[in-house]
């Protein structure tokens, strides 16, 4: 019995990753613009505010997030167009409850920072505002500038053993083991909610390895620990490969099962991030803000079932900006069908898809439009329904882990083809998922 079931699971994992990989080569199919894109927003729809921060001290061979190294001059150049941008937003029209920022490190310049967060207090209706950062910018010193402005800070551990420190270049620059836990314990509790991030699934870590880094983390009692998959995509294969080999044996699922049961007594805020109490803060803003805008270089939006994207350019995103021309280079529409599907899965993702709420908001008949994809998970054991809303089994958080991780491969894909300036300003389409992204040139139309 238990070898049909695992047959079935397998089999479900496959068609899940194939499923995601068609939808993403179909709907990722992104139209380089030449007109003004302006974001307008619908008065009877939430947003979130998303601002990037594309600046870093050093890389890491397995981020695949836009971004520069740091330039002191270009980054405070940055931060002031970002503001103005802000501005923009703000005449559009839009207001926001939530902010997350993201990078790149945003705490890379935190007098910079500082005024952009007052600035978005001031202009708009935001309560919870999230961070990232990374070891170097967590001293007690410095995180207390933020009191009252930063709600959650989400510090990239990624891995507490030296070993792997090591090979992913980041043993010298953020520290040792000893050393990060050091930093941590000193930050931790300063600002209301610390977030400790950290990577499964490294090539060649052990199980023993993993065990240590939950360890370690629990130990230093913050208020949110998140393990991520190891991500590998067009951008950072290569240099994963390089720095941590190549592995012939996947523990991810193992690896998984692991950390869903050493959380058992944490509150689930979704399938990979875990917390003491239960937490409203956005921890995956694609799953809990369906709508959402990008400010910043590279920036994406998605408003009413179409993803819009920033310049990803410094130069040209800040010459539009100061020329108050849209930012947007390039749009992405996406089928009523195939963003149902992407709601269902960020929500379920999230640890629970309200039947009634989900029909009311995108004006649907859930179990009838997605009856195949409902089916198959109920098949597999991957979803219950409880009091009106589909829960996802811990087979079916999995699941989840897997189609996220997909999702994000996609973006990166996109991230990938807009880091060639030359080919996207010769193009009008791009055709993302092919193994190579293919650019349509823009063909000189003359008449006879």
């Amino acid at each position: 019995m238990q070898y049909f079931q695992n047959l079935a699971q397998n089999f479900a994992l496959s068609y899940a990753h194939n499923k995601m990989e068609n939808s993403l080569y179909k709907s990722l199919n992104i139209d380089i613009i030449d007109k003004n894109i302006d974001k307008i927003p619908d008065k009877n729809k939430k947003y979130m505010l998303y601002a990037h921060v594309p600046f870093c001290h050093v890389f890491c061979p397995y981020c695949s997030f836009h971004k520069y190294h740091y330039n002191e001059d270009a980054c405070k150049k940055y931060f002031v167009n970002l503001r103005e941008e802000m501005y923009q937003i703000k005449e559009a029209g839009y207001d926001f409850s939530s902010m997350y920022v993201g990078g790149g490190t945003t705490l890379i310049d935190e007098d910079e920072l500082l005024k952009t967060l007052e600035l978005a207090k001031k202009l708009f209706s935001i309560t919870d505002i999230s961070c990232e950062t990374d070891p170097n910018h967590i001293t007690p010193q410095k995180l207390s500038l933020f009191k009252g402005y930063i709600d959650r800070i989400s510090v990239g551990v990624q891995s507490f053993d030296d070993e792997i420190l090591r090979k992913v270049a980041r043993y010298d620059k953020f520290g040792s083991q000893k050393q990060l836990v050091e930093k941590l314990s000193s930050a931790i509790g300063i600002l209301p909610t610390t977030s400790l991030d950290l990577i499964f699934n490294f090539p060649f870590q052990t199980k023993e390895q993993l065990i240590t880094d939950i360890n370690l983390a629990k130990s230093l009692s913050p208020e949110q620990i998140t393990f991520y998959p190891l991500m590998k995509s067009p951008l950072t294969r290569d240099a994963i490969a390089k720095s941590l080999g190549v592995s012939s044996q996947n523990n991810e699922q193992e690896f998984y099962a692991i950390l869903r049961d050493e959380f058992k007594t944490y509150n689930a805020n979704n399938a990979w991030a875990f917390s003491k109490q239960k937490s409203n803060l956005v921890d995956e803003y694609v799953g809990s803000n369906h709508e959402y805008v990008g400010i910043g270089s590279g920036a994406f939006s998605f408003l009413d079932g179409r993803l819009l994207i920033n310049a990803f350019n410094l130069e040209e995103y800040g010459s539009r900006i100061n020329a108050r021309k849209s930012p947007v280079i390039a749009t992405c529409d996406f089928t009523r069908n195939e963003r149902l599907k992407y709601i269902f899965l960020t929500e379920l993702f999230d640890g629970a898809v309200d039947i009634a709420k989900f029909n009311k908001a995108n004006n649907a008949n859930l179990k009838k439009e997605l009856f195949m994809e409902i089916s198959l998970l109920r098949l597999v054991n991957a979803i219950y329904e409880e009091d009106g809303r589909i829960k996802p089994t811990e087979f079916g958080s999995y699941i989840c882990v897997v189609l996220m991780k997909d999702f994000y491969t996609g973006m990166d894909k996109v991230r990938a083809a807009f880091k060639d300036d030359a080919k996207i300003k010769s193009s009008k389409k791009l055709r993302v998922m092919e193994d190579e992204p293919t650019l349509v040139q823009n063909l000189e139309v003359k008449s006879s």
